[in-house]
This record gives C-alpha cells, sequence and structure tokens, in this order.
C-alpha cells in the first residue's frame, strides 16, 4: 500500500497512509525525499534482538523479585 509524504511540518514528515495521516521524523526519510513523493515502509522484527531483550529483563525480574527483603526477617 503506497505512503505519500503530504507535507513537512518542522521536523515532521506528515504522511497519507490507507486514509488516514500520521506524523513521522523527517530526519528518518531518504535524503532528497519531497513532498509528493510516494514511500515504501519495510518493517521487519528482530526476533534475535527480542528474545535477548526478553532474557535480560527476565533476569532483571528475577534479581528484583527472588531476593528476600529485610521485612522477611532476613
Amino acid at each position: 500500500m503506497a505512503s505519500i509524504i503530504d507535507r513537512f511540518e518542522g521536523c515532521w514528515a506528515i504522511i497519507e497512509h490507507a486514509g488516514g495521516f500520521f506524523n513521522f521524523p523527517k530526519d528518518l526519510l531518504p535524503a532528497g525525499a519531497h513532498e509528493g513523493d510516494v514511500i515504501v515502509f519495510d518493517i521487519t522484527v528482530d526476533k534475535a534482538a527480542t528474545a535477548e531483550r526478553r532474557r535480560k529483563i527476565q533476569e532483571l525480574e528475577n534479581d528484583l523479585f527472588d531476593k528476600p527483603s529485610c521485612q522477611d526477617g532476613a
């Protein structure tokens, strides 16, 4: 589905997509992008990075919740 750069407002590109509009950081667009250009977003999920992030969060949760508190008589 096509997305179109409708206009620029300050640091934002206003993108028309699927009958609506959303703001997108202008500095993330390719150099030379102009109003009226049709753009294509290619978004992927980095499964390895996601799994590593979840592992680190789980470690932090384990460290936080698995230690006895002072109120436990320790």
